[in-house]
């Protein structure tokens, strides 16, 4: 995953504890006296539910109670009430009684890392509750409601066919996960940072659903991807309380078509759009429901991504790293993202002493070598004229003196030795097999094409020099750019050239 900038702890602490199922459920446990009866599941009963209800100010707001009645489950769900068993006083089902919790004591601006636990695991229960489908979806494939009840009204165990009413939780659980993971990329490679442009949901549910092959959605794809959207709107409507997300919920009109139909439930687009097309299109996609998680949510799903074992970097994590994981990260990085980890971890450190950690861990004829050369030029870039010493002890260096000249003559130096003809090829070999390392060609492939032309371009005789230079990458380098190369002829050129490389060694 790109790297993603997050808050300080305790402002993403503050956060989370003015979320609104967190701060309803602390008020909750507050309030809760030692001994509060509480149903069989730890719910609350009509009675204790009404004063509930007063308690968090929901009186004169519709669907109060349902409030009130989700912070209680994520307040015992999070361990701020905790629920013991009693049996009843007649003897009959089982009841229990509630009381607030220890950790009810962690929710402090004082202690930043035990909100954040609390409030991930509260979230961790309702993405549990929300992946888990209701009785009425369960039953959706017996033909509704209808077909389980008996002439009493009631329920008939042997209406219902137990194996359709299974279903997949991890399944289920990981395509939220899954939309949750496209709002999380679509924010940390959306140029506004954290304050990531709205997503509408049939673009975050065709990220995990539709083939990225697939040019046009057949009907089958769109019923599917239907089906997701107003699936989600109802997810994102259960999490938004969390405060891991911003939230536009679907619009009723589109709930209405997807009843009449299912084609109804997803634009399709009209490639006869006239001057105002892409306004209107916009609008039209906002009926069906915006997205985008906060920065709260982006620490709450880049926790679960760790849980997971993924690779979810942070921008300004290797600034305490030493000069060699730096490096073999920082090719990797985004530009943007690379120069701020680079200056982050300048920060700390004094010119000359760093540019001496950064050459000294740049070096290696290794195959991430080349990489780790130009993440040192990016480093050395922000350094002035106090680590001149340290680049002038490495001019002789066969690895290193190539970028010490560079740098020291683009700041004026002066004394700077000309550097030889097999310097010269050995750093632009270099530079070829850093890119080719650390650049998706299938994605670059223009850019890569315009790097090999320019600097074959540069040196009339460049392939019956290059394959003579004394770099482990030379062979390789000059295969891809036989690859790359626009001209037939010089690209031929460069496979030959390849060829002779590989003889020698």
């Amino acid at each position: 995953m790109p790297p993603v900038r997050l808050p300080a702890e305790a402002e993403l602490a503050r956060a989370a504890l003015a979320s609104p199922l967190l701060a309803r459920a602390v008020r909750l446990a507050q309030w809760a006296a030692p001994g509060t009866h509480v149903g069989a599941g730890g719910e609350l009963p009509a009675a204790e539910l009404r004063s509930a209800v007063a308690h968090l100010g929901l009186d004169a707001v519709d669907g109060g109670e349902e409030f009130a009645a989700d912070a209680w489950h994520f307040a015992v769900d999070t361990g701020l009430i905790e629920i013991a068993e009693a049996p009843a006083d007649d003897g009959s089902e089982a009841m229990g009684t509630a009381s607030p919790g220890e950790d009810l004591d962690l929710m402090s601006e004082d202690d930043p890392g035990g909100v954040l636990d609390l409030w991930s695991a509260g979230v961790d229960a309702v993405l549990a509750d929300a992946a888990t489908p209701t009785f009425e979806e369960l039953i959706g494939g017996l033909g509704g409601l209808g077909g389980v009840f008996g002439a009493d009204g009631e329920i008939d165990p042997g209406a219902i066919d137990v194996d359709a009413l299974e279903f997949d939780q991890e399944e289920a659980a990981g395509h939220l996960d899954a939309a949750l993971g496209s709002l999380y990329l679509f924010a940390v490679t959306d140029e506004a940072g954290q304050a990531a442009s709205m997503v509408p949901l049939p673009m975050v549910a065709a990220a995990s659903i539709v083939p990225e092959d697939m040019d046009e959605l057949s009907p089958e794809a769109l019923d599917e991807l239907s089906a997701a959207v107003l699936k989600l709107d109802g997810q994102f409507g259960a999490l938004a309380g969390t405060g891991l997300l911003e939230y536009q919920p679907v619009d009723d009109s589109v709930i209405e078509e997807a009843e009449a139909g299912p084609d109804a439930a997803v634009p399709e687009r009209d490639e006869d759009e006239d001057e105002h097309g892409d306004d209107g299109e916009e609008e039209d996609l906002a009926r069906y429901g915006l997205a985008r998680l906060t920065p709260l949510g982006l620490y709450g799903v880049r926790r679960r991504m760790l849980d997971a074992g993924l690779d979810v970097p942070l921008i300004g994590e290797l600034a305490v790293r030493d000069a060699a994981t730096l490096l073999a990260v920082l090719p990797y990085r985004p530009e943007a993202a690379a120069r701020e980890e680079a200056e982050l971890w300048l920060a700390g450190r004094t010119p000359r002493d760093a540019a001496r950690d950064l050459l000294a861990a740049a070096r290696g004829g290794d195959p991430g070598g080349p990489g780790r050369r130009l993440g040192c030029q990016l480093v050395l870039s922000f350094l002035d004229e106090r680590a001149e010493p340290a680049l002038r002890e490495v001019l002789d260096d066969g690895e290193l003196g190539g970028l010490a000249r560079v740098w020291l003559a683009e700041r004026g130096a002066a004394d700077v030795p000309p550097p030889g003809e097999a310097l010269v090829f050995w750093l632009t070999i270099d530079t070829l097999a850093a890119q080719l390392a650390t650049v998706a060609v299938e994605d670059d492939a223009a850019e890569l094409r315009e790097l090999v032309s320019d600097l074959a371009g540069r040196h009339s005789e460049f392939f019956d020099r290059a394959w003579r230079t004394d770099h482990p990458a030379t062979a390789d380098v000059l295969e891809a750019v036989g690859r790359l190369h626009p001209d037939k002829r010089l690209a031929k050129q460069a496979r030959k050239a390849a060829f002779k490389s590989r003889s020698l060694r």
